[in-house]
């Protein structure tokens, strides 16, 4: 096949597979070495013309945060180990409800009550046994707690709901030396940035005693979510491949006014 004007060879999943079994090492690491000798695995087939060999390669050596594993995190976890990243960090203290199945892509009937984070880790397996998962089932509340969880990652997504916890969570991404990808949603609308070290960030974003964002009276329909978190899934991709980040303010969405405009912060 051909890409770019360039011919790879590709690789199917059970050779992959078989090869992991015979040698006793991991799907993440045969993959990676097939992709640093140039064979792709059919499953990435579709991103090569997006990312590259080298692109693939990235990400499947790479380890990404998800703090928050509702609306915005279960697609952000879903599509980035669709996208080929070799470990996730899944956090999340809650259980799903009934009130979460209409946005919540981890959340069916028959799961109700069950820990969001034992969830989403057999859905990532489920979708990709070559992505490595690593979860915690409880809310984060200490910056040295999330510093600890966070350490071995490039990046961190931001996929909570109150203030609070998005600040800890960036201060701890400060302290690491990584970017924080932020995403919010309200009803129909909904923002997206990535705050590097030193980068303005949330303390410029919400106001001081802001505990709960809108969508507590605004509500939070099931397209919303999965617009924001693919554009979240999209930052982190370019974050570790490279590519231009929604740096130094934010992307402003709202799907009820076809309206996308990105807003600088000071």
């Amino acid at each position: 096949m051909r890409r770019e004007g360039l011919a790879y060879p590709l690789i199917a999943m059970e050779s992959l597979r078989g090869i992991a079994e015979r040698t006793g090492a991991s799907l993440r690491e045969v993959e990676s070495e097939a992709l640093a000798a140039g064979v792709v695995p059919i499953r990435y087939q579709r991103n090569i013309g997006t990312i590259g060999v080298e692109g693939q390669l990235r990400l499947i050596l790479s380890r990404v945060g998800i703090c928050g594993l509702g609306g915005l995190g279960g697609y952000v976890a879903e599509e980035l180990a669709r996208f080929g990243v070799g470990f996730l960090a899944l956090v999340d203290g809650d259980l799903f409800e009934e009130s979460n199945l209409n946005r919540q892509l981890l959340c069916s009937e028959g799961d109700l009550g069950r820990p969001k984070a034992e969830a989403a880790a057999e859905r990532i397996r489920s979708v990709n046994r070559a992505t490595e998962v690593v979860t915690m089932h409880r809310r984060i509340t200490a910056m040295e707690e999330a510093a600890d969880f966070f350490a071995p990652c490039q990046v961190v997504v931001d996929a909570l709901d109150n203030v609070q916890t998005r600040l800890l969570l960036e201060e701890c991404c400060a302290a690491l030396g990584i970017p924080l990808v932020h995403g919010a949603i309200a009803g129909n609308t909904g923002q997206v940035m990535t705050v590097y070290p030193g980068d303005p960030g949330l303390k410029a974003l919400y106001p001081p005693g802001e505990d709960r964002g809108v969508e507590v009276t605004e509500g939070n329909p099931p397209t919303t979510p999965a617009l924001v978190a693919s554009l979240q899934a999209q930052e982190v991709v370019k974050v570790l491949c490279g590519g231009e980040t929604i740096r130094h303010g934010f992307l402003l969405l709202d799907t009820a006014a076809n309206a996308f405009e990105f807003i600088p912060l000071a």
